[in-house]
């Protein structure tokens, strides 16, 4: 019904107000109590389907990625989607509008879409406010820095980020890989990365014997346009810092392949959907292969339908996360997914 009916309709408008009027339409839907109607269309319950992974126990493996529920005000009706987990932000210390609107294109022809958002997020300390309410699903924190913060003092954002959170998620993500922050990508360097992971590494280890419970899983999240060279620097760098995974991918700047019109395919920002599907089964592949599995991988970027899910899960990934496919395909995705990996059980 989504992709014939409702889709349709909404991909007639501007995506981002699209993107805010969902968020009221589910918000609502859950006031007036239908909630339970979600969860009967479309959670999968199965003990089959649970993974323990760094720790943490999942209901299931597919999550939805940072860059959905950005202020963390959806989480819990989210879930009710049948996600087995939420990351929220990526969170800034201080609120920021991100990049001039227009700022989140469709490319329909693509099953894609190219952001330049530009962490757009009303700062760490207001997720928290919303964070309080009790979580009825797993939360991620996406943490990143303000725009106007220079690079050498980016580790600064990212701590202050940890320490306001760390009560309040049940495990981190460093972004480091969006292209939409000017020089961001430059932290994923081998000196500036590992040092920014080792502070981190210190405060995690710090808050935990000082508030006497475990440390907080840490990830790290890359771009896909990384060559084999930086991606054997990442696993060096996991084994180096001993954060506890990656997830493979974010967006690309890559416009390889593309068939939508010239005036979508050449607006600056990351592209995700179908053309990523690919590329980010390759990094998973490689990450898994070449680290010999030495730790775990959520694997995202184009997952549009369950076969594609099942070769991310294939290749090494031993959770996903989705986006642009779950705007594409709509929340029977995660259900038609979750039944494929019971099928194949």
């Amino acid at each position: 019904m989504y992709r014939l009916l409702i889709r349709p309709i909404l991909f007639l408008f501007d995506p981002e107000k699209i993107h805010y009027f969902s968020f009221s339409a589910i918000k609502l839907f859950s006031k007036m109590g239908l909630s339970g109607l979600f969860r009967t269309l479309f959670l999968v319950e199965d003990k089959r389907l649970e993974r323990e992974i760094f720790g943490l126990k999942f209901k299931n493996p597919v999550g939805l990625a940072a860059g959905f529920d950005k202020n963390a005000v959806l989480y819990n009706e989210l879930s009710d989607l049948g996600f087995g987990f939420v990351e929220i932000g990526t969170l800034t210390p201080k609120p920021q509008d991100g990049n001039p609107k227009q700022r989140l294109f469709r490319l329909k022809s693509d099953s894609a879409i190219i952001n330049r958002m530009g962490f757009n997020n009303g700062g760490v300390f207001e997720a928290v406010e919303q964070l309080k309410k009790k979580h009825r699903v797993l939360i991620g924190g996406n943490i990143g820095k303000n725009k106007v913060t220079p690079n050498s003092e980016a580790v600064k954002d990212y701590l202050i980020c940890f320490d306001a959170l760390f009560d309040h998620v049940d495990y981190f993500v460093v972004n480091v890989s969006s292209p939409n922050t000017p020089g961001l990508r430059e932290l994923q360097d081998k000196e500036p990365l590992t040092a920014l992971l080792k502070e981190l590494q210190l405060e995690n280890d710090k808050y935990a014997t000082k508030k006497q419970v475990k440390r907080k899983p840490i990830l790290l999240k890359i771009a896909p346009d990384l060559t084999d060279e930086q991606l054997l620097d990442i696993i060096e760098i996991v084994n180096t810092t001993k954060i506890d995974g990656i997830i493979a991918t974010n967006t690309t700047i890559s416009r390889e392949g593309l068939k939508s019109d010239m005036y979508l395919t050449e607006q600056t920002g990351g592209l995700s959907g179908k053309p990523l599907t690919n590329r980010s089964t390759e990094v998973i592949r490689f990450l898994a292969e070449k680290s010999n599995k030495a730790f775990p991988i959520i694997g995202v970027g184009g997952i549009h339908s369950a076969e594609d899910a099942l070769e991310k899960l294939a290749a090494g990934a031993d959770l996903i996360q989705l986006w642009t496919g779950f705007v594409y395909e709509g929340p029977a995705l995660v259900k038609r997914i979750n039944k494929a990996i019971l099928e194949m059980a």
